[in-house]
């Protein structure tokens, strides 16, 4: 089989490029620079999704799947330029010329919901401009596949992280970790808030099914592996050989004073990190589940005990 993969240098698409070629078969990675640490077996193409159409056509061109994983996540004023019409010429490139696009979303695309279950037919309500590129990706591929261009399966993971990955997800989490280590972490409001993360694992294994899926439709599956925040903060607790954190404060005054303070540069508590502090929001995976015979292959509480033994050893 042939697959094509954008963003193959990345976290995700690293992962999925080792993945397929363990399996026998052909990968082409789309990449501006001859990239550095892929093996020899794959076939890259000199480009970005942002290159003119004859250079992604010769790309995507006879691919059975085509995995699009990249994404500008950083500088919001490149997140139209990449995440939207970067997916539009990819489409147009791509349009019945393979058989399946398996795209790479994001929950962000439903906005920050602070309660409730959150499944795949819930209204999409972006809060900022990384919501809304994906989100608008998210409109150009189904349309797409709605039309017979293509088959298609979108994948909204929840917040990804891993110890053999580099990412932003990882960099908040090791804050996170060094702030439990220092037994400076306290709870904020009533107890049963949720965290909404997902190994890295989990997601390619969820990227392979959703490939590997006969569906002719246009479907979308969530992916998070959610736990209450003590249950988190527990486990690093635990791997570190410290105590459970005992103090827990209440969400009025640590929001009035996030919202006082998180506005100076550095300063460790904001009124977006109260929120994730708080969050009582999920995100059921039961579809992927039910329709793709998808399990977590790690699970979340596995995954951040690798994470802090990862960053014992680089303290």
């Amino acid at each position: 089989m042939i697959v094509a993969v954008t963003g193959g240098t990345g976290a995700v698409g690293r992962k999925l490029v080792q993945r397929h070629l363990h399996r026998g078969d052909v990968v082409r990675v789309l990449s501006r620079n001859a990239p550095a640490g892929l093996p020899e077996a794959v076939e890259v193409h000199r480009g970005d999704i942002t290159s003119d159409s004859d250079a992604l056509a010769r790309f995507v061109d006879g691919a059975q799947v085509l995995y699009h994983c990249a994404a500008e996540i950083r500088n919001p004023e490149k997140m139209a330029a990449v995440n939207v019409e970067g997916t539009r010429r990819l489409v147009g490139a791509a349009r019945h010329r393979i058989a399946c696009w398996v795209h790479l979303g994001s929950i962000a695309a439903y906005g920050e919901p602070r309660h409730g279950a959150v499944t795949e037919a819930a209204r999409l309500q972006p809060v900022n401009e990384y919501g809304r590129t994906k989100a608008e990706a998210d409109r150009l591929v189904m349309e797409a596949a709605e039309q017979g261009g293509f088959r298609c399966a979108i994948l909204r993971p929840s917040k990804i992280f891993g110890a053999d990955i580099a990412s932003g997800t990882n960099q908040i989490l090791c804050r996170m970790i060094s702030i439990i280590d220092k037994r400076l972490y306290f709870f904020v409001g009533r107890p049963g808030a949720v965290t909404n993360y997902i190994h890295v694992d989990n997601v390619v294994e969820a990227l392979m099914r959703c490939g590997a899926a006969p569906s002719n439709h246009a479907n979308v599956y969530n992916l998070s592996d959610d736990c209450t925040i003590e249950d988190f903060v527990a486990a690093i607790a635990g791997e570190l050989g410290k105590p459970l954190p005992w103090l827990r404060l209440p969400e009025a005054p640590v929001r009035l004073f996030a919202r006082a303070f998180g506005v100076i540069p550095g300063f460790p508590l904001n009124e977006s990190r109260v929120n994730a502090l708080v969050n009582r929001a999920t995100f059921p995976c039961e579809r992927i589940r039910r329709e793709l015979g998808y399990e977590h292959l790690v699970p979340v509480i596995q995954g951040l005990r690798g994470l802090v033994r990862s960053w014992k050893q680089g303290k």
